[in-house]
């Protein structure tokens, strides 16, 4: 049980949270600034927003716990997941946030509604997957938030839910993007610190990493090696060149386009901060989480040496870290130090999601399929509702925890993969993309993850990651239905700058208010 001390650098930590979230909310005149914070991040705000949306549950708990079942052969994680960060900002962020304030779009799917000419369809069915997978996604954010609050408060499971669920709940409510984003930035900042700070002792009171090394081959030769022989022999040895090509992709791609992800791109106030957030954004989680990764080996070398023992649990690898910590720097004052740390990690992509799902449903279901003469106040309004009920409705689920937390938050990656990547990419860059192949790809994509995951978890393992064959089904869908459909007029294709380049050439647009400009030639004739 955490002392009085460490009890006040919690609580602490959550009013400044909160402080965070009340000053953010005097920001709040409109949607836009609700959504995307007035499109006014500055360079390191939208940097750290990135890192932080895609750091994770995973990225502390998760890291460190593969690290420790799985040795070397996963430290293709730690290339894979900050390349997520570069991806998305090269290959989305500079096309989305030109039309973004050319064309007033305030979410993903209103680019995608304004692209494939499809104001319901497309858009519907993009905002309800981002629904879904996002709430997926949340379900390991409370899991792992959990795990730190009931180690260092000794406290029911049920009970650090509630109470991480009524502080994330409550300063997204209020602040919007702006909360999440400022916040952002101060849990980042915890965070680097942190892990600077604590995996070095961690890994030095192990012996080092020669030591560490020497430990991790007794155990099983392959561990020091870059990966596992196919086929898999082993449980924990599942990290094969043939499922690696596939954990690249659903890595880097995957996460480059999530929701909660990509969204951010629409909120940057400068189009020359793509120029280098991409490699600084890079650098930062790159070596943050080779830390975090390192000291998952450490652990692993201390129990088999017998110096640390794990919680009997079912993810008891995902204590690996907290273990660590707790026997390299057993001063109870930085334990408190490093539960602010864990919780920062998973907080800033917690509230992300949570924001996702909220303006998803209130902008692109409710304002503009439901009802679409709502006003800013109501739209506003049914943002917070749905906020609140999603919280709830995964803190439920969150209560029986998995058995690895990274497989929880892979699969939820993985419905992204399949769902997002597809119409997202041939969108900006393929003319030929339709509306039709669009909706087929999604509803396939989803489909075929749900129906390729259920077969490896429960009929028999696959060699690649589920998303892969679910990814190769979105492809093939968009193309064939793409070329047996009408094409989408050129005024559109002009509109949303398509094409086989990065940064277009010129062919500016008009500007348009927030929030309607996706309905600009939405009637247009499509070209027969």
């Amino acid at each position: 049980m955490a002392d009085l001390a460490t009890l006040a650098v919690i609580v602490l930590y959550f009013v400044v949270l909160i402080g965070i979230g009340s000053w953010a909310s005097k920001k709040i005149k409109n949607t836009e600034d609700y959504i995307v914070a007035g499109r006014s991040l500055g360079f390191w705000v939208f940097t750290i927003l990135i890192v932080c949306s895609i750091c994770s549950g995973m990225s502390l708990l998760g890291v460190s716990g593969f690290g420790y079942t799985s040795g070397w052969p996963g430290i293709w994680e730690q290339i894979f997941v900050p390349l997520a960060a570069s991806f998305c900002i090269i290959f989305f962020g500079v096309k989305l946030h030109t039309l973004g304030r050319e064309r007033g779009y305030m979410t993903i799917q209103d680019y995608l509604a304004d692209r494939f000419e499809s104001p319901r369809e497309v858009r519907a069915l993009a905002a309800v997957s981002g629904i879904v997978v996002s709430l997926i996604y949340l379900v390991g954010q409370y899991a792992a938030i959990s795990i730190v609050l009931v180690w260092l408060f000794a406290i029911p499971h049920w009970q650090a839910l509630l109470i991480s669920g009524v502080i994330i709940t409550a300063y997204t409510v209020v602040g919007g993007l702006y909360a999440v984003s400022w916040t952002g930035l101060f849990q980042g900042g915890i965070l680097i610190f942190g892990v600077l700070l604590m995996a070095p002792s961690v890994i030095a009171s192990a012996g080092g990493l020669a030591h560490i090394n020497t430990v991790l081959a007794g155990i099983d030769p392959n561990f020091v090696e870059p990966w596992f022989p196919s086929p898999a022999y082993a449980p924990y040895a599942y990290t094969t060149p043939e499922f690696l090509v596939s954990f690249g992709i659903l890595l880097i791609v995957g996460l480059a386009c999530a929701p909660h992800v990509v969204s951010n791109v629409l909120a940057v106030k400068e189009a020359r901060y793509f120029k280098w957030a991409p490699l600084v954004a890079f650098l930062i989680y790159a070596v943050v989480m080779f830390l975090v990764k390192f000291t998952g080996f450490a652990v692993r070398s201390l129990v088999e040496e017998g110096t640390l023992v794990l919680p009997d649990a079912v993810n008891a690898q995902d204590f690996a870290f907290i273990a660590g910590v707790e026997h390299a720097m057993p001063n109870v004052a930085l334990w408190a130090l490093f539960a602010v740390i864990v919780l920062a990690a998973v907080m800033s992509t917690t509230d992300r999601l949570m924001l996702t799902v909220g303006t998803s449903f209130a902008w692109d279901v409710y304002k503009n399929i439901l009802r679409p003469s709502a006003t800013d106040r109501e739209v506003l309004l049914v943002s917070k509702v749905t906020i609140i009920l999603g919280a709830g409705g995964t803190l439920l689920l969150a209560i029986n925890p998995p058995e690895m937390l990274a497989w929880l938050i892979w699969m939820g990656i993985g419905v992204m993969l399949a769902t997002f990547a597809v119409p997202l990419l041939a969108g900006l860059y393929w003319r030929g993309a339709t509306g039709e192949g669009a909706i087929a790809s999604m509803v396939v994509g989803l489909v075929a993850s749900a129906a390729f995951g259920y077969w490896h978890q429960f009929v028999a393992p696959l060699p690649m990651h589920f998303s892969i064959y679910a990814l190769v089904c979105s492809v093939l869908t968009i193309i064939v239905v793409s070329l047996l459909s009408t094409r989408n007029s050129e005024t559109a294709l002009n509109n949303t700058r398509t094409g086989w380049f990065i940064q277009s050439p010129g062919q500016p647009s008009r500007k348009t208010s927030p929030g309607d400009a996706w309905r600009v030639d939405r009637d247009s004739p499509r070209r027969q």
